[in-house]
């Protein structure tokens, strides 16, 4: 296989092949790195909502406990 792959031209090895596989593979390739972006996107969303919730508690904990020096 790599004598028959060896003696072919520069543009099968660096062109025509590439395309084929993105061809055949690309539904797969696009269906995996969707997936990964919709993961990184969740991931940043808990990330936004916990620092959101983190800020809200010290907030008020900190306010509860100003008043309660009154």
């Amino acid at each position: 296989m790599r004598e028959i792959y060896a003696g072919m031209p520069w543009w099968v090895k660096w062109i025509a092949v590439p395309v084929i596989a993105i061809f055949v593979f690309g539904g797969l390739i696009a269906s995996v790195v969707g997936f990964v972006i919709s993961l990184l996107f969740k991931a940043l969303v808990f990330v936004v909502v916990v620092g959101g919730l983190i800020f809200v508690v010290r907030k008020f904990t900190s306010s509860s406990s100003s008043r309660g020096d009154w």
